[in-house]
């Protein structure tokens, strides 16, 4: 059964001075917020490692300031939304204080974490793919990761890809985010030994498509392991490394062993046959 409870983040006067609902309903044990209009899922943090984030295009201001309310409730980690532009973003950061918006990368952010050891090397191939790799960048960063932007060393001119190979085999994972013909990822993953996730921006002429041209030829590279994410998906690429970061360190921190029996009877404790 599902039960109600304050939301202490939710009540109080809205984004246009109206008084919000004080009582969302909460359901399958505590997992999920029924705000009326969105199911929040507050138990996403527990299940992957960073909350649920919000896609902001669709969405009133009011509407995603009572989603990350919610969520800055009922979480610990960063709280995001993605492609909220400027217009949207004050009267979000007016309603949900403490939060930080990035312009370029159209990304809201509160609680960012701090820098951890992974680290991710931002590739483009090309100025005009720069939107899509700052959303990468930032998302990248707001969940911890570090990052390292290489800008600009499309295949065109291949030597400057070349003079970065250093910095890019430091990485643990790399994100190349390239239009067009999308050739910059093949080239960076017969460098790098390290996960590399593509991304196809949209950038181009009549036949690059609109980012398919790049995404076939992405998803088509004789560089074998190429992770492919949606057209102009920055987002999409962030959360992949973030995966593997999340993996990664959850492997180099096993759980402590149980007692053994007989480490059990010295602390006193009773040990069943």
């Amino acid at each position: 059964m599902s039960e109600r409870a304050v939301d202490p983040g939710f009540a109080g006067a809205g984004v246009h001075g109206e008084t919000r609902r004080a009582a969302p309903e909460v359901a399958g044990e505590r997992s999920v917020v029924d705000l009326g209009f969105a199911r929040v899922d507050v138990d996403r943090e527990a299940r992957q490692g960073t909350p649920e984030v919000v896609y902001g295009p669709g969405k009133t201001a009011e509407e995603i300031a009572a989603i990350v309310s919610a969520l800055l409730a009922r979480n610990t980690g960063p709280v995001l939304a993605t492609r909220v532009e400027e217009a949207v973003a004050g009267p979000v950061l007016a309603a949900v204080p403490g939060g930080s918006h990035d312009p370029v990368a159209r990304l809201l952010v509160w609680r960012p974490a701090a820098t951890g050891s992974f680290a991710v090397a931002v590739v483009t191939a090309g100025t005009s793919d720069g939107p899509v790799a700052a959303e990468a960048a930032a998302v990248a960063r707001a969940l911890g990761l570090d990052v390292t932007v290489v800008r600009d060393v499309g295949v065109a001119g291949i030597h400057r890809l070349l003079a970065e190979t250093g910095r890019l085999r430091a990485a643990d994972t790399v994100i190349v985010v390239a239009g067009m013909e999308g050739a910059l990822a093949s080239a960076v993953g017969g460098l790098v030994a390290a996960p590399v996730i593509a991304v196809p921006t949209s950038v181009g002429y009549g036949a690059a498509l609109e980012g398919v041209t790049a995404l076939l030829a992405m998803l088509s590279s004789c560089a074998a392991g190429l992770t492919v994410v949606n057209i102009d998906s920055g987002f999409g690429a962030a959360m992949a490394a973030h995966r593997l970061a999340h993996t990664a360190t959850r492997r180099a921190s096993p759980s402590p062993p149980s007692p053994s029996p007989a480490g059990a009877e010295a602390a006193g404790q009773e040990v069943r046959p």
